[in-house]
């Protein structure tokens, strides 16, 4: 989710629906992502990182970039074998009261258990 959704409703209730482990609806991630697109800080270019997800996701993305008379001048697609993205997604740790993610393997925090800028468990 993008910084900027963090203290907005819309933002608020993503995270309310992630909390509960569930799956942030294709409307919610959309309506997110044309805010980011729309603002000032993106006048002049974005990267687009995991979206769009699903084919409507890829619909709406083509909509929104309609409506800015934009269009995708790249795309990169990373191959990453299945072992390896196995390993990520495993080892992932989110510190929840800070929101930041830690990786056992590739990132870990600076003492198990403990947020490395709050120190906080």
């Amino acid at each position: 989710m993008p910084r900027s959704a963090k203290g907005k409703e819309i933002g608020m209730q993503a995270k309310s629906i992630i909390d509960k482990g569930e799956l942030v609806s294709d409307e919610i991630v959309i309506e997110i992502v044309r805010d980011r697109i729309f603002s000032t800080e993106c006048e002049y270019g974005y990267m687009l990182d995991g979206f769009p997800r699903t084919l409507v996701q890829a619909e709406k993305l083509g909509q929104i970039l309609s409506d800015r008379n934009q269009k995708i001048d790249v795309v990169f697609r990373l191959c990453v074998p299945d072992d390896m993205a196995i390993r990520r997604i495993a080892g992932r740790r989110f510190h929840i009261t800070s929101g930041r993610s830690y990786n056992i393997d590739f990132n870990p925090p600076k003492l198990e258990g403990r947020d490395d800028i709050t120190g906080k468990s």
